[in-house]
């Protein structure tokens, strides 16, 4: 994450819901967590849709301790899904890390791994491989097409919401029911 300016509107430390009609059939279903969103772009993190890979063998991988941990490793997005990203709760400081809120840090170097490998890592975390990215004014515009529903980040949801559900609690936490949605949007 770079230093760039924060639009009075940023959607930082908020949840993006898929709503039924966006095209992108990889964000189908989809719950992304934002973590940057400025004048410039926004940077998210899929956080409900695990990969057939499990941390221990990314640990195995990078020579790291840590093989026996069965933990899922999320699909970020789909840009750069060789990148790696770990969301965790404050506690220990690691090299490349952002503050997204006060609860939530983003990390982006080994050392968080290296950490959790040998057990002291931070208490709750996610990893993620990719991202979902948008450029100047794209997240805008999607918005304004509804492909996406907004609220506020819950690091309830975040960290100790099953993956399965992540999606219906996001909606409930937004008070939507989806058999009352329409495509198409009003002015009054």
């Amino acid at each position: 994450m770079t230093a760039t300016r924060k639009s009075p509107n940023s959607l930082q430390h908020h949840f993006l819901v898929a709503s039924p009609w966006l095209a992108d059939p990889r964000f189908h279903g989809g719950v992304i967590y934002i973590c940057e969103h400025s004048d410039e772009g926004a940077l998210g993190l899929m956080i409900n849709q695990p990969l057939e890979i499990h941390l221990g063998e990314i640990l195995e991988q990078l020579d790291m301790h840590g093989s026996e941990l069965d933990l899922p490793v999320y699909s970020g997005g789909p840009v750069q899904p060789e990148r790696g990203f770990v969301l965790h709760n404050p506690g220990t400081t690691w090299q490349n890390t952002a503050q997204v809120d006060e609860q939530v840090l983003l990390t982006t170097s080994r050392d968080i791994l290296a950490g959790i490998g040998r057990g002291d890592g931070p208490d709750e975390f996610l990893v993620a491989l990719g991202y979902s990215g948008w450029g100047e004014g794209q997240l805008e515009e999607e918005l304004g097409s509804n492909s996406w529903l907004t609220c506020p980040a819950s690091t309830d949801i975040l960290f100790r919401t099953p993956p399965r559900d992540r999606y219906q609690a996001v909606l409930k936490l937004i008070g939507i029911d989806l058999n009352q949605l329409t495509e198409f949007g009003g002015h009054a």
